[in-house]
């Protein structure tokens, strides 16, 4: 079972009223945006986010899936956890929980991120740079 200590990044977040639907829970899109949150989160921790202006060379979500365990309702407070479960050549693939202050682990999900090339309109190789900033926020997992 995940458990939120596994996940080195973490974001706090209100569940607002208006993210609500019809059904009185929260809309399943908002947990991709739960997720997302994170996701950047984790980017700016490693210093990913100015990567594409310094080299051309930036990030494209290319698989999002998420598990809805329990539903959200407002009012609750949630932790949203990421980290990456696993790096190849020329993409990682990050995992993310939502934990509910009321109700305990509410989803779960993946993100496939591939490493792209602006400039040439094509994938390209994991920078090393960024390899071992992530290596070294999963404190040095081994992959």
């Amino acid at each position: 079972m995940l458990d939120l200590e596994d996940f080195p990044v973490h974001v706090k977040t209100p569940i607002a009223w208006g993210e609500m639907d019809a059904y009185g829970h929260i809309n399943n899109i908002i947990y991709l945006r739960y997720f997302e949150s994170a996701r950047i989160q984790y980017f700016e921790e490693i210093g990913l986010n100015d990567l594409k202006s310094k080299t051309g060379v930036g990030l494209i979500l290319a698989q999002m899936t998420c598990k809805y365990l329990k539903p959200l309702v407002y009012p609750d407070q949630i932790i949203v956890g990421t980290k990456v479960k696993s790096m190849g050549q020329s993409s990682f693939v990050m995992e993310y929980i939502i934990v509910s202050e009321k109700l305990g682990v509410a989803a779960t999900g993946e993100g496939v991120i591939v490493i792209f090339d602006y400039n040439n309109s094509k994938k390209t190789e994991l920078p090393l740079a960024t390899k071992e900033a992530i290596e070294m926020i999963e404190k040095e997992k081994p992959y």
